[in-house]
């Protein structure tokens, strides 16, 4: 059976700071010298996330032409007359 194995403040400030940095998990691994999944697993537990990229923006492209484009998410404007009959909601209007 595998060890249990103990990890460093050190090693979890790297995967942290790495991750923030937009790293991947792999150059994590290979700078600590561990795999990939123990890493991701890791990381995981310490809630280390990449950070969140801006979407990218094309002059000229009509999204809802585009048959590979990603699903629109749940609610998504175009989509809510689909999913209710009310109207789309503007926001939080008090």
């Amino acid at each position: 059976m595998p060890q249990a194995r103990e990890w460093t403040g050190a090693a979890d400030r790297v995967i942290c700071e790495m991750r923030g940095g937009g790293e991947t998990w792999a150059a994590i691994g290979l700078r600590l010298g561990l795999s990939r999944n123990t890493v991701i697993e890791r990381g995981r537990r310490l809630r280390a996330q990449a950070p969140v990229r801006a979407p990218v923006v094309v002059k000229g492209y009509d999204m809802l032409e585009d048959p590979h484009r990603a699903a629109l998410p749940a609610g998504h404007a175009l989509t809510w007359g689909l999913i209710s009959s009310d109207p789309y909601p503007k926001g939080d209007e008090k």
